[in-house]
């Protein structure tokens, strides 16, 4: 398997180098079949950029010129799973005003070391 997959991207390299618009036309079709699964559920459009990640990384390893910019531009956006930022001072020191004194220790914990909320279950005290 390895084998005809070296022997593949071996081939690709060649064709490529020797006529660009191929290449761009090749990646541009693997690429619509991969928006097509995305539009239709089977991968996330962060699977899509992956993928784009991956094909570009090969073609600047074997030196094959293409413009990434016409390429990126039709792919979907992708979405933003989280909206994190570090909490301002004034925020920090109006959480440690809470009276529970167990607050006070798990926010300057949280906030010195940048730990998010949902690790904290696995820390461990060790002695």
């Amino acid at each position: 398997m390895n084998e005809l997959m070296e022997i593949r991207c071996n081939l690709f390299v060649d064709q490529a180098k020797s006529n660009n618009k191929w290449a761009f036309s090749k990646i541009i079709e693997f690429l619509q079949f991969q928006k097509e699964r995305t539009e239709n559920r089977e991968i996330s459009p962060a699977t899509l950029r992956n993928f784009v990640k991956a094909i570009k990384l090969f073609c600047e390893m074997t030196d094959i010129d293409i413009s990434w910019k016409k390429i990126t531009r039709g792919l979907p956006k992708t979405r933003r799973y989280a909206d994190d930022r570090a909490p301002t001072l004034e925020e920090i020191q109006k959480i440690s005003e809470y009276p529970d004194r167990r607050i006070k220790a798990l926010v300057y914990t949280m906030a010195s070391s940048g730990i998010r909320l949902s690790a904290w279950e696995y820390l461990r005290w060790d002695m």
